[in-house]
């Protein structure tokens, strides 16, 4: 395909310095960086989109337009892109699956610390000058369940399994992580149909699943009352896995001794939602992907895939659509 036929439309922090990476590269490829507010003049005239929208994308006029040909989500979920009409099309999509994993798990760890040995009530009680102990809870010996086993969750049980945690997981894939190896020595790795049975043996338990039809509001009340009374729960995944008014009220019965939260059912988490006021609740503003490589990283990964794009190959990351998902051999 002549580079000159194409198209490129960004949607993610772009450097000038990365924006000339990509033009010295593909010359004379016309690159156009948008924002979210003018992505939508845009994105429909584009052979290649580049990003993550967060503002409503009318995925079927951009099918019906006929010019896009792949998408390049610079996030590692797919729900903002992935819908039916792009499913039903010849669009190729690829994601950035992978390509946070020691953010994420980072931030996992910060969430998990930070709520077991109790900073929310060390951090009130630092501004009122009042230094007096407090109990706290331990990390380690504790029984850890991961309900999503792809790159995030197996990065972040590498980090776990150090403290001598106990680590069970469920995911879809399971079958084919197994075969992929070598993953992590967790205890137990189980399909996403056991995961009742993951929910009453788990301490802590830790969201990293994708958002589709299968995992929005994954877990609520009936889910929430399976764990054992005081657990602790942490979503890096995204905010709609959990259904928010059964959790608060599973925080406020003590039901939850706490949960860290990354991801908020409606982003950015409405200043009336209760959970602010939950004394027991650490809030982050989904910066868990956040990285100062991460915009260089993904522009890496763009450069490597447009060579594989122009000259017709498999693409790093390339995503299954009717599955929703990467295989593991095509993973970064």
């Amino acid at each position: 395909m002549p580079q000159d036929s194409l198209k490129l439309v960004t949607c993610y922090q772009l450097s000038d310095e990365n924006a000339r990476r990509i033009r010295s590269a593909f010359l004379p490829m016309d690159l156009v960086p948008c924002d979210q507010e003018s992505i939508a003049a845009h994105i429909a005239s584009a052979d290649i989109f580049c990003g993550h929208a967060k503002v409503p994308v009318d995925w079927q006029a951009v099918v019906d337009a006929g010019q896009l040909q792949w998408i390049q989500s610079s996030a590692a979920g797919l729900d903002h892109c992935l819908t039916e009409p792009v499913i039903d099309s010849g669009i190729r999509v690829s994601s950035c699956v992978g390509l946070f994993r020691d953010s994420v798990a980072e931030q996992t760890m910060a969430l998990l610390y930070g709520l077991l040995r109790g900073l929310p009530l060390f951090f009130r009680q630092q501004l009122e000058r009042d230094y007096i102990r407090q109990p706290t809870d331990d990390l380690h010996l504790k029984t850890i369940g991961i309900l999503g086993f792809g790159a995030n969750g197996q990065r972040i049980a590498e980090l776990l399994l150090p403290l001598g945690t106990r680590i069970i997981a469920t995911d879809a894939m399971h079958s084919l992580w197994q075969a992929a190896g070598p993953l992590p020595p967790i205890d137990e790795l189980w399909p996403a149909d056991r995961l009742d049975d993951l929910l009453a043996q788990c301490d802590v338990l830790v969201l990293t699943l994708p958002l589709d039809e299968s995992t929005d509001r994954i877990i609520g009340e009936r889910e929430l009352a399976l764990m054992p009374r005081g657990s602790w729960l942490v979503n890096v995944g995204r905010g709609r896995l959990v259904d928010e008014e059964a959790l608060v009220e599973a925080l406020a019965s003590g039901q939850l001794a706490g949960a860290g939260l990354d991801v908020a059912f409606h982003e950015p988490l409405p200043p009336a939602s209760l959970l602010w006021e939950l004394s027991n609740v650490i809030i982050t503003p989904h910066v868990g992907a956040q990285s100062r490589h991460r915009n260089d990283r993904v522009t890496d990964l763009l450069i490597e895939n447009l060579k594989r794009f122009l000259a017709g190959s498999r693409l790093k990351n390339e995503v299954e659509k009717s599955l929703g998902v990467t295989m593991p051999a095509d993973r970064t």
